[in-house]
């Protein structure tokens, strides 16, 4: 079966590599939490790589629902929210089933996630914790160099950006960002009313996720 995955999910790129465009998803779940925030974040995410990296991603992002068979289609889905995330059993097992077999999860605390992220990624992996990232991982020196780590973009409660991981046989599969908000800094600069400066900076760290997923 994680053969059988991993294969859907390196043909979608393979198809891309031929002139047809890969798809990436925002992530649907239950539970109350507004999984629909920031609708202008991966837009702008897709037209920055697609002009900055020259990547083929297909400009409208997906919605996917977690315990969607769909969900096998995307090589990449990001998640994001303010509140509560309420897994089932079949939707924890068809993420975890997804995950190791080759796909990525991007889950972006856009404040008020952290607790009920944590609280249903351990129906997903009972017996993995995040690791947070060294600012020496690769995923901060693709083509966009950030020596410190993961940029700060909002406040939050002051406390410093983090990035965590959980890893399958060395591999990362998902990819939580905490305290940095970064995809607040992908959205309509009107939205949050950011730089451009620091909006350029949010993009950077985004393209060098996308670049990173695709890459490995």
């Amino acid at each position: 079966m994680r053969f059988i995955i991993f294969f859907m999910l390196f043909f979608t790129f393979t198809l891309a590599g031929y002139g047809q465009s890969t798809r990436i998803a925002l992530l649907k779940y239950g539970g109350g939490g507004d999984w629909y925030a920031d609708p202008t974040a991966l837009p702008n995410l897709i037209e920055f790589c697609n002009n900055q990296m020259k990547t083929n991603i297909h400009p409208e992002p997906s919605t996917v629902e977690v315990g969607s068979p769909e969900l096998f289609n995307f090589p990449f889905v990001h998640m994001t929210g303010h509140g509560n995330i309420v897994l089932s059993d079949n939707e924890a097992f068809n993420l975890k089933t997804y995950l190791e077999g080759g796909g990525f999860l991007h889950v972006d605390d856009n404040y008020g996630l952290d607790e009920y992220f944590r609280r249903e990624l351990k129906k997903v992996f009972p017996d993995k914790e995040l690791v947070e990232l060294p600012a020496s991982h690769s995923l901060f020196n693709q083509k966009y160099s950030f020596s410190e780590g993961l940029p700060k973009i909002h406040e939050h409660d002051n406390k410093p950006p983090q990035a965590f991981g959980i890893f399958i046989e060395d591999r990362l599969v998902c990819l939580y960002t905490y305290e940095s908000d970064i995809s607040d800094g992908w959205e309509d600069a009107a939205v949050h009313n950011n730089s451009p400066e620091l909006r350029e900076i949010a993009l950077k760290m985004g393209a060098n996720i996308i670049s990173y997923v695709f890459n490995h």
